[in-house]
């Protein structure tokens, strides 16, 4: 397959591109309705607007199949490769006007649907109005099933490092259960672990309160935000590759200066999983200045207990996190109470033990990120090669 700069005023040759109404390309339609009671088992999907939801015995639609979201998730558009049932907050493209339907799949993408919700006055979008969107298409067939091979060769090598990736941190989370409690041991080592409860270990400091909106690139003082604990830092937040945002730090006078091995949990969750999700600070410079913010608790052992990035991995600890299930509370948000956590139990191997898991668990890390950079890198090739391909700056031929 070669790229070839092809003139872009010869809209009207057999392969050229045209400015049309993208209801001249393409007829979408409504989804189905298909309530939970008449749900029957099988294995044809049930597309909502987020993708499949369910599955059932019966299709309404013949496969090939685009949809998107018509409320609800608007913008994200799917290729469903079986006869599937679009449920009736999608639409789904009823013709496909003899154009590539894998093509119509990637072109769809590069329409701003959200930029159309709400023009008939009720949330989402009216495929009415979608239809007099003005777009640029390849008139040739040949070229749009070269674009649609090149755009899915690059989607399915996202797939494959994506699905390397999960498969890498499950067995990373397997590994860490094990060593971390004891029940796999490595070689040399033997004897039963030490246990202590919080209290005995740590010093609770204290942080700061302020909101997102208090943040600032002007300010003097890193701000570790729960939020950013719960999507970001994965355990261990190395200041020589990631620095938080920052805060004027006489917003915050209060809050102690977080150090290198400090332990900070989140103290609220919407969910289970981030119920006491938590991070060991590292990479600290001697001038670098950091709190602890809203939602946090800046743990400090009393007396030196852990090897460095032990205590980063210890997130991955079911039984730990069985302990922080049975003290929580709330009923829409979730927490662990101060009170509550100074009774947890922590298992302690003895340092020689903890430095030779510390070792195993980060050459798992370092492969995983490595993958994740590769996969990052692997989405913004792809991101290129659509402005190119599906606008005709590059030409397939």
């Amino acid at each position: 397959m070669s790229v070839s700069a092809i003139a872009k005023n010869d809209h009207e040759t057999e392969f050229g591109w045209q400015d049309v109404l993208l209801g001249d390309v393409i007829t979408l339609q409504r989804g189905f309705d298909l309530p939970y009671r008449l749900r029957r088992q099988g294995t044809v999907p049930i597309v909502t607007s987020s993708g499949i939801e369910d599955f059932h015995s019966t299709a309404s639609v013949r496969s090939p199949g685009v949809v998107t979201g018509r409320y609800g998730t608007i913008g994200h558009v799917f290729y469903v490769e079986q006869d599937f049932w679009p449920l009736n907050t999608t639409l789904f493209v009823s013709n496909f006007k003899d154009n590539d339907p894998r093509f119509i799949s990637h072109f769809l993408k590069t329409i701003d649907f959200k930029s159309h919700s709400g023009k008939s006055g009720v949330p989402g979008v009216n495929r009415n109005d979608l239809h007099q969107i003005l777009v640029r298409v390849p008139r040739s067939r040949v070229e749009q099933e070269l674009i649609a091979e090149a755009l899915s060769d690059a989607t399915a090598l996202i797939n494959s490092i994506e699905s390397l990736i999960a498969k890498k941190c499950a067995i990373k989370q397997g590994a860490a259960q094990d060593l971390l409690s004891g029940c796999r041991r490595l070689p040399g080592f033997h004897g039963d672990w030490e246990s202590q409860k919080f209290s005995a270990i740590f010093d609770f400091y204290p942080t700061a309160t302020n909101s997102r909106a208090d943040l600032n690139d002007g300010g003097d003082t890193y701000y570790i935000h729960y939020g950013d604990i719960h999507t970001s830092f994965h355990g261990h937040l190395d200041f020589e590759r990631i620095q938080p945002p920052k805060i004027a730090r006489i917003k915050c006078r209060n809050a102690a200066y977080v150090r290198n091995g400090d332990w900070i949990m989140a103290d609220a969750s919407e969910d289970y999983d981030g119920v006491c999700k938590s991070i060991e600070v590292f990479g600290l410079g001697e001038t670098d200045k950091a709190i602890s913010g809203l939602h946090t608790f800046l743990l400090r052992e009393k007396a030196p207990t852990f090897v460095p990035g032990f205590k980063g991995h210890l997130g991955s600890l079911k039984s730990l996190r069985d302990q922080y299930l049975r003290v929580m509370t709330g009923m829409k948000v979730f927490g662990v109470s101060k009170t509550a956590l100074r009774d947890i139990v922590l298992p302690i191997p003895s340092p020689e033990e903890q430095e030779a898991i510390v070792t195993i668990l980060n050459a798992m890390d370092a492969d995983i990120a490595a993958l994740e950079e590769k996969l990052s890198k692997a989405r913004l090739v792809k991101q290129g090669m659509m402005q190119q391909l599906l606008t005709g700056k590059v030409r397939l031929v």
